[in-house]
């Protein structure tokens, strides 16, 4: 396993293009949209309601989502995706000579097509720009691509929304803003040059040209996947719908609320973005670069937990003889608690999505990657739009507050991911695995990479606490079946881990002979399907810190089902509160450096219970 940081893939050439391309994409859609909403607002010789026009350029941006996702997941499906990406930014370059045009003729037509052109281009680009990053990263990477993919993705938003504004307060806007966009463009299509070939996943798919048809095959194909990805995808556009609400309220809370200009507003944003930059960076260190959804839960818990506090702290915010300026809004005290609450909405934003979209991409099919991901596509196109009406009818219809909206938004959050969490508790699961391997514990790894990304494999391990299981699971990036005395498998709470974990309880022959069979029956069908399993063959909890003997079971897993075994060993764990050291406290050894070791792959004709005890004893060393 890697250890080198997320930002090393910024000097590969398998990701350093890829990431440049996509950027330039997102900067040219907001560079160009906000500049003709300020242009709508501000300068253009139009009659009718201007308010009115703004929120058709929204429709027009959003629509070609519904319409055209499920084309874009075919394509992704049927063709190269190296060669896709460079067809689709060349017609970026046609598509921003039109709005150019538009700009220097002053034409709205203009404008409104290349508007819509632009959002059919994010509809058919998306699929194929999250459905390549697999084909380009290794499984301990793609929470890092991703990560950077999301920080670069709303830094990109938040440059374009400045980049439009700076540009449009000059007196010839026209040519600047014509210039920016299709240089951008350019640059763009250039860049995709060096996107390294990604093969057609799928290359023998019959396309199908009805749209409507195909967009309702390709949500029942996104929402049928396991429930892992499906409900990832209603959580994925949850997402975006906060985020629809937070950032199309956030100019009209920064006037009224905080009674500031427009500086105030991009202050806003910038923290808000910076924030889920932060959060998306912080995802890799978190997770240990594997997919970890136990992230989930607690960016869910951050995010209503920030938008409870920004609705506390909103409100009663002194107004001035004119709109206050950045500078003066910052003198402020309160207005350091309302940028810490969405600075933390940001962090804990990317806390929730990063894992969401790797998760997604992980656990789909290779031949079925583009079109679920099209499918989330047009999930999040439609629930931004059910966050306008929703918006709509809070504010105008119930006549709550913008602080009342944020509260009202957090309180749905938690029914939301609830549901979520109910249908798939291995979000959960994972979420208290991951809690309890980062708060009372700081556990380190050695060898963990011998452990193979796929197929059958027995690990065996010396067997301390209570907790053992739950260490190795929060530090290997496979989901690990284990084997566990009935006992412990039925402790209050950790059982709900370990039935969500697909443990595997076993007693004594003597116990209960049903159990005893059963587990045997069960192992061998995991590692049939290709899964880790992993046994403490002492079979109960070491009294005095020393290993005891192993039992016969594990020979006959491997006799029944010959897969590679590979030893593994904990360190520092005897004496902690989950031990049985008649000596132990619960702050004794809290925070304490746990190891976890791993020894080399043996045949399975190796695999002897007195062979594997040596070599467990020698990983573990003198070490309890």
């Amino acid at each position: 396993m890697s250890q080198h940081s997320q930002f090393a893939l910024l000097g590969s050439r398998r990701f350093l293009p890829f990431f440049i391309t996509q950027l330039f994409g997102a900067f040219n859609d907001n560079i160009f949209k906000q500049s003709l909403i300020l242009a709508i607002l501000y300068h253009l010789s139009i009659g009718g309601d201007r308010n009115l026009l703004v929120n058709l350029c929204a429709l027009l941006f959003i629509l070609p989502f519904f319409l055209f996702s499920a084309l874009g997941g075919q394509f992704g499906e049927k063709f190269n995706k190296d060669a896709l990406m460079r067809a689709l930014k060349l017609a970026e370059v046609v598509i921003m000579l039109v709005g150019a045009a538009g700009f220097l003729l002053g034409s709205l037509p203009l404008l409104f097509l290349a508007l819509f052109a632009m959002g059919t281009h994010s509809a058919l680009f998306g699929p194929v720009k999250y459905s390549i990053l697999p084909q380009h990263l290794r499984d301990d990477e793609l929470v890092g691509g991703n990560a950077l993919v999301e920080m670069g993705t709303f830094l990109a938003i938040l440059a374009g929304t400045i980049g439009a504004g700076v540009l449009m307060s000059r007196q010839a806007y026209a040519p600047a803003v014509g210039i920016a966009v299709v240089l951008v463009a350019v640059c763009g299509y250039l860049v995709s040059r060096g996107i390294p070939r990604a093969a057609a996943a799928l290359p023998q798919l019959q396309l199908d040209w009805n749209i409507f048809k195909q967009s309702w095959a390709i949500l029942r194909l996104g929402l049928g996947q396991r429930p892992a990805v499906s409900r990832s995808l209603v959580g994925n556009s949850w997402f975006w719908f906060l985020g629809a609400v937070y950032l199309t309220q956030i100019p009209t809370y920064a006037k009224e609320l905080l009674h500031g200009d427009e500086s105030v507003v991009t202050l806003i944003l910038t923290v808000f973005s910076v924030g889920i930059a932060l959060g998306s960076m912080l995802c890799e260190k978190l997770s240990g670069k594997k997919v970890e959804i136990g992230l989930v839960p607690f960016g869910s818990i951050g995010l209503s937990l920030f938008g409870i506090l920004l609705w506390w702290h909103s409100g009663g915010f002194p107004v001035g003889a004119a709109p206050f300026t950045w500078l003066e809004v910052l003198e402020h005290p309160q207005s350091w608690a309302v940028l810490g609450d969405i600075l933390g909405i940001g962090v804990f934003g990317g806390f929730y999505i990063v894992p969401l979209y790797a998760l997604i991409q992980a656990r789909t099919e290779e031949d079925k990657r583009a079109r679920v991901i099209a499918a989330n596509n047009i999930l999040n196109a439609l629930f931004m739009v059910v966050a306008a009406v929703v918006s709509i009818l809070l504010l105008s219809v119930a006549k709550l507050s913008i602080p009342q909206l944020f509260l009202v938004l957090s309180l749905m959050n938690v029914a939301v991911n609830v549901y979520i969490f109910k249908i798939v508790p291995e979000f959960t699961m994972r979420f208290l695995v991951w809690l309890l391997s980062h708060s009372m514990y700081r556990v380190d790894h050695q060898n963990l990479e011998a452990i193979p990304d796929e197929g059958p494999v027995v690990l065996v391990c010396n067997h301390v606490s209570f907790v053992d299981a739950l260490l190795i699971a929060g530090s290997i990036r496979r989901p690990v079946r284990f084997v566990m005395y009935y006992k412990i498998f039925r402790l209050p709470v950790l059982n709900f881990i370990f039935r969500t974990a697909g443990a595997v309880p076993i007693a004594a022959r003597h116990e209960d002979e049903r159990i005893y069979e059963e587990a045997f029956r069960r192992v061998a069908q995991y590692l049939k399907d290709g899964e880790v399993v992993c046994i403490f063959p002492e079979g109960k909890l070491t009294a005095d810190g020393e290993m005891n003997e192993f039992r016969g079971g594990v020979e006959r897993i491997i006799e029944e089902t010959p897969v590679p075994v590979i030893p593994m060993a904990l360190q520092g764990l005897w004496g902690s509160f989950f031990s049985r050291d008649p000596d132990k406290g619960f702050f004794r050894r809290f925070w304490s450096r746990v190891r976890l070791v791993a020894g080399q792959p043996l045949p399975p004709q190796e695999a002897g219970r007195q062979y594997l005890q040596a070599q467990v004893a020698g990983l573990r060393g003198n070490a309890r």
